[in-house]
């Protein structure tokens, strides 16, 4: 049920868990299938096009476009922008980083989760960034138990991207979600003491490291929507939805 009162979506039953796994499918099997399209010579509105396809054959609806009114289905983000890409006429190019990002809607439900694909060609610190997310969100789920604070999983996802050699994007961060897009906690990436509810069995999380090659600062674009590192360093990010349990978590965002 949501509770107001908390801001947060908690599942308790079996009826509210199928519901976000089944969204959480469908986001997982359109970034596959937008992974399936990623290659040079690729605009980013193609790529939104493929999920949008994909997703609403499936009645599902894309949850920017629903909350916010957001230009693109998904949100698409090359090299130097990290989160909001608006898909359009930008070329894919050999070497390139593409961020994936999609969060969906179905009957009620939302789900969230990001991938960033290195186009062949692409440097080896680029595709060292890409695992650095990969571990940094790992370390981070690792870090979400019931019973701990939020800081708990930030702190692990700072520590892990600190020893890659790479930065964190301290003023983007994860979120409740459930019922809406954005709910409490918010999660940031780093040890923030102001992070200190506690999270609890059955809390619904979107956990998403935001990384860049060297320390950056946020810059929103003049399209009101993308934004990018100051610096023009390049970024990547990895993120699921999942659901705070006694033991492991439930990743929500994976395929069948």
């Amino acid at each position: 049920a949501l509770h107001l009162r908390d801001r947060y979506m908690t599942i308790q039953s079996a009826t509210e868990l199928e519901g976000m796994r089944a969204i959480g499918r469908l986001v997982a099997e359109a970034l596959a299938v937008m992974e399936g399209a990623v290659k040079p010579g690729v605009t980013t509105a193609q790529l939104d096009d493929v999920a949008r396809v994909f997703l609403e054959a499936k009645g599902a609806r894309s949850a920017p476009q629903l909350t916010y009114g957001f230009p693109g289905f998904t949100c698409i983000s090359v090299n130097e922008e990290i989160v909001h890409g608006v898909p359009g006429a930008r070329v894919l190019h050999e070497g390139d980083l593409v961020t994936l990002d999609v969060t969906a809607e179905l009957k009620g439900f939302m789900a969230d989760a990001a991938r960033t694909v290195a186009l062949p060609g692409a440097s080896r610190e680029a595709q060292e960034l890409v695992a650095s997310a990969e571990r940094a969100y790992d370390a981070g789920v690792k870090a979400a138990r019931p019973g701990t604070r939020v800081r708990a999983i930030g702190r692990a996802i700072e520590q892990s991207v600190k020893h890659d050699g790479f930065s964190v994007m301290r003023e983007l961060c994860g979120h409740g979600i459930g019922r809406v897009l954005h709910e409490e906690p918010t999660v940031p990436n780093f040890d923030d003491p102001a992070a200190n509810s506690q999270l609890h069995q059955g809390l619904v999380l979107a956990v998403e490291p935001l990384v860049s090659m060297r320390p950056a600062r946020i810059f929103d674009e003049a399209d009101g929507w993308t934004i990018r590192t100051h610096n023009r360093a390049w970024s990547a990010h990895h993120e699921n939805t999942i659901v705070v349990m006694d033991g492991e978590p439930i990743v929500l965002t994976v395929a069948d």
